[in-house]
């Protein structure tokens, strides 16, 4: 999908944005989290029919009657969003044909769904007056953009991240070096001073990630939204004979029959047993995850992730301003 198009698409963001945000970041997003992200108010005596596991042991010890603790929830969120911007996520796979699928799930390239659910983000939190902030990285944190509020802003933040969609980079060689997930994480967790909605946005082609993501979920709450692709799977990968398949984060090469039964078991096995691993320390970390398919609708996965159904009435009130949206990116790319 060239640039333009791409624009097109992310031009219509806003209206999806609207019906997306009071789910998202308005509060009930925090059911993803079960309870978590809302800050400490006070303690009070125990009355009859409070929860018994809000009761604060270490007060009613002291005091020899019972206390429960009291939260009140935020509703004044700061987002983060880091977006892996590296080689494997503008992998050239989309642009092979895709047995079962029309032209319009062939299109994107996991960075470009990656882009559009960024996008839908960040149009939410403006939406409700929410500061919204990235990391855009690879080996390295590349751009930085801090948490701040307003229109202007999230258009920034999308046009420097539409920069990357065809950046060009050096090859690496014959290093396995892969995109720094880890740096991402530990710099999020020394930005962020108080508790945020963190979203990573990655491939997850990368090692040694998972202690700082437990450490960034224990203080924030963090959303691990995967990109993944439908050539990952048997059914997927079309039969082209032999093929040279080559890694392009290290430049790496092997040669494959792409018919072979053998071949395409091992190929679709190992990338369930990847995606089985990713919710596995996923979970551990304690972290809500999303996987989302490069020919899936990203708006479509989010209100379903969010429980943000729509009802048919603000679907049509949606409808009815499209394409009335009143900025342009022409200006800024």
């Amino acid at each position: 999908m060239d640039t333009h198009e791409l624009l097109r698409k992310i031009t219509t963001f806003p209206i999806a944005a609207e019906v997306l945000a009071e789910d998202l970041l308005a509060g009930n997003f925090r059911s993803v989290f079960k309870g978590q992200g809302i800050e400490f108010d006070e303690v009070r005596h125990y009355q009859w029919g409070d929860d018994a596991r809000s009761i604060d042991w270490n007060a009613s010890a002291r005091f020899g009657v019972p206390f429960v603790k009291m939260y009140r929830e935020e509703r004044e969120l700061t987002i983060m969003i880091l977006l892996d911007t590296s080689a494997s996520m503008r992998r050239s796979s989309a642009a092979l044909p895709v047995p079962g699928e029309g032209a319009a799930a062939q299109c994107l390239t996991p960075y470009e769904q990656a882009l559009l659910a960024s996008a839908l983000i960040a149009f939410s939190a403006e939406r409700t007056g929410q500061r919204v902030g990235a990391f855009l990285f690879d080996r390295e944190i590349d751009r930085v953009f801090a948490p701040r509020k307003g229109r202007r802003h999230a258009m920034a933040l999308i046009s420097g991240a539409l920069q990357y969609q065809n950046h060009p980079f050096p090859r690496r060689g014959h290093t396995g070096q892969s995109s720094n997930l880890r740096e991402a994480l530990a710099g999020a967790g020394r930005l962020l001073k108080r508790r945020s909605l963190v979203v990573l946005i990655s491939d997850f082609l990368s090692v040694n990630w998972e202690r700082e993501l437990g450490d960034l979920s224990r203080k924030h709450d963090v959303i691990a939204l995967r990109i993944s692709d439908p050539l990952d799977t048997d059914t997927g990968l079309p039969d082209l004979g032999l093929i040279t398949m080559e890694d392009p984060e290290t430049g790496l090469r092997i040669e494959a029959l792409s018919g072979s039964a053998s071949f395409r078991e091992a190929w679709s096995q190992w990338h369930e047993d990847r995606s089985d691993l990713w919710v596995n320390l996923c979970r551990r970390a304690g972290a809500a995850h999303l996987e989302l398919s490069t020919a899936g609708d990203a708006a479509a996965a989010l209100f379903r992730f969010f429980g943000g159904r729509p009802h048919r009435d603000r679907r049509h009130a949606a409808r009815g301003v499209a394409g009335r949206t009143a900025f342009s990116f022409e200006s800024l790319v």
